[in-house]
């Protein structure tokens, strides 16, 4: 049976739907930038249909992105993985937003709790290890939340603490600032937890580590990422 096309109802070619959704999410612009961005393109649209394109078409190339990456990684093994909760106010509300990221420096998963509690440490670990399995070593800042987690689900011997050794998770919270700053902070936490998840596949799919390697290569490889990104969501 055919898989049906998620554009099949929209006038506009999937691929500038794919063009704003990419430029919206992976770059700190607001809706309105984007809409000049495009129109200087000659595409005639609102910044209100930018945003409507971006909710529904956002959380579905992140899943794409985030099954192809899941599929691979299970072929091998989970050596580090650097845990870090960074602080974001909601309506003058603190919240803490719980990432995950690999020693190569993507982010596995995001999570967003009121608290930072054992509780909530929990939750975190459980559904990263649902998604992505066992990790050899866990590396974390010194909140004792981590500590009473790791406890209750057996990892207390794979954790390691350290000044500096979570470098790695705090500059991944980069990204997510400068993109954070350019929305004006969030008014919901439902919406933190959806552009959080969506902002993480994006960035892991076009981040290159254009340092690890020549010119040539690097050019290869965003390449062949901006093809696989134009074929999301083809039936």
């Amino acid at each position: 049976m055919t898989k049906p096309s998620p554009f099949r109802y929209f006038k506009t070619s999937p691929e500038i739907i794919r063009l704003a959704v990419m430029l919206y999410v992976r770059f700190p612009l607001s809706l309105r930038n984007v809409e000049d961005l495009l129109h200087e393109r000659g595409i005639d649209v609102s910044h209100e249909t930018v945003r409507f394109w971006w909710n529904r078409f956002g959380p579905m190339f992140a899943a794409e992105i985030r099954r192809n990456r899941i599929n691979r990684m299970r072929a091998w093994s989970n050596w580090q993985w650097h845990l870090d909760e960074v602080f974001v106010k909601i309506n003058g509300e603190t919240h803490y937003l719980w990432r995950a990221v690999d020693h190569e420096g993507e982010v596995l998963e995001s999570y967003v709790t009121r608290r930072r509690d054992r509780k909530a440490a929990l939750k975190f670990l459980r559904k990263s290890m649902k998604r992505y399995g066992q990790p050899q070593v866990l590396v974390t800042d010194k909140l004792r939340s981590y500590g009473a987690a790791m406890k209750a689900v057996g990892n207390i011997l794979k954790q390691e603490t350290g000044r500096w050794l979570n470098n790695r998770a705090e500059n991944s919270h980069l990204p997510f600032r400068r993109r954070e700053r350019a929305m004006l902070r969030f008014r919901q936490m439902r919406c933190l937890q959806k552009f959080a998840a969506v902002h993480s596949s994006v960035h892991n799919h076009f981040n290159q580590e254009r340092h690890l390697y020549s010119r040539d290569n690097f050019k290869l490889n965003r390449a062949a990422a901006l093809a696989e990104w134009r074929g999301l969501g083809a039936a």
